[in-house]
């Protein structure tokens, strides 16, 4: 029987519903394994480790036992820790010195790296994402990739695995990646098998479909604001460069230039922007037909909708709506 030894790193404050997902759903996988093959073929060494070797205050204020990390792991795994827009990541991570530096060991030593949620600060801090695909929280997406220019944002991914290392999405993306791995060690159907016994979702590939644009969306300078805001008022007008850039009091190219450099989208795809959030607001909060939703929001063709809806959103209107 295979041993895969695996370390849940705790510390101050971090998410312990992240390491105890992992953690539980390897344990079911185990035993469904277990039943279907007489007995297991891996087996799940699970280890909360702490740096300082004794108890951890998590963020709910429990005390959490962990010990001191011993020799190497196949799998390390970092969770996130509660964050808000904005979050002061200096003084966040500063405390966390020697939890960063055995993450940047471990990795050298040749041992794999995951991270769920905000947990890929952790390993951005440690020099682990240069160069490499990642993913993390749709709420923090646009922080990370400002402080860690470097490592390319996948923003919409669930999971992503590049060089070694794993990053995930928000808070329950440890279900998908106690899923990826249970997979990966034991196949897809006891992964499958898993996940019904769990009740979790095995067909989430994309965070778009949850990310909220109006808690995502950062201030906009002055005359994108207002872009924005007249946008919003006139969403089922036709499109009109020339008429937008009458109401501004600017040339077509000065407005494209403008907007440009204040978002890096044009002005057409800030409305389009603009009239899918209000799609997806129509769609959970009436019962309006697509097709209506459709003309409210400026299409005439539904079909040309959905597919710049599912485009944006990773799923069309109608899955959507039943989501």
């Amino acid at each position: 029987m295979k041993t895969l030894r695996i370390a849940l790193l705790a510390f101050r404050g971090c998410m312990a519903t992240q390491l105890f997902g992992v953690a539980d759903v390897l344990r079911i996988a185990s035993q469904i394994d277990a039943y279907r093959h007489g007995g297991p073929r891996v087996h799940f060494d699970v280890h909360m480790v702490a740096t300082a070797g004794a108890a951890v205050a998590v963020s709910a204020g429990v005390l959490l036992p962990a010990k001191r990390p011993r020799g190497r792991y196949d799998l390390l795994i970092v969770p996130g820790l509660l964050a808000e827009r904005g979050n002061r990541w200096d003084a966040t991570l500063a405390p966390l010195g020697p939890e960063l530096a055995f993450i940047a060991r471990a990795f050298a030593r040749g041992t794999q790296v995951a991270s769920v949620c905000v947990g890929a600060f952790l390993l951005a801090e440690a020099g682990l994402l240069d160069d490499r695909q990642v993913t993390t929280s749709w709420l923090f997406a646009s922080e990370f990739a400002a402080r860690y220019p470097a490592a390319h944002m996948k923003a919409e991914a669930m999971l992503l695995e590049d060089g070694g290392v794993i990053t995930t999405a928000a808070v329950t993306s440890a279900f998908d990646l106690a899923l990826h791995l249970v997979k990966r060690h034991l196949g897809a159907a006891v992964a499958a098998a898993t996940a019904a016994a769990a009740l979790l979702s095995t067909t989430r590939t994309s965070q778009a479909p949850y990310v909220d644009h109006q808690i995502a969306a950062a201030p906009l300078p002055t005359f994108s604001g207002r872009l924005r805001d007249w946008f919003e008022s006139r969403l089922s007008e036709p499109y009109d460069l020339q008429r937008v850039a009458r109401a501004f009091h600017v040339s077509p190219r000065t407005l494209m230039r403008r907007v440009k450099a204040e978002t890096g989208h044009s002005p057409l795809a800030m409305l389009q922007h603009a009239r899918v959030d209000r799609a997806r607001h129509l769609l959970a909060s009436t019962r309006w037909s697509v097709a209506r939703i459709t003309e409210e929001v400026g299409y005439a063709d539904a079909a040309t909708f959905a597919r710049l809806f599912a485009r944006r959103v990773g799923e069309p209107p109608s899955a959507f709506r039943r989501r």
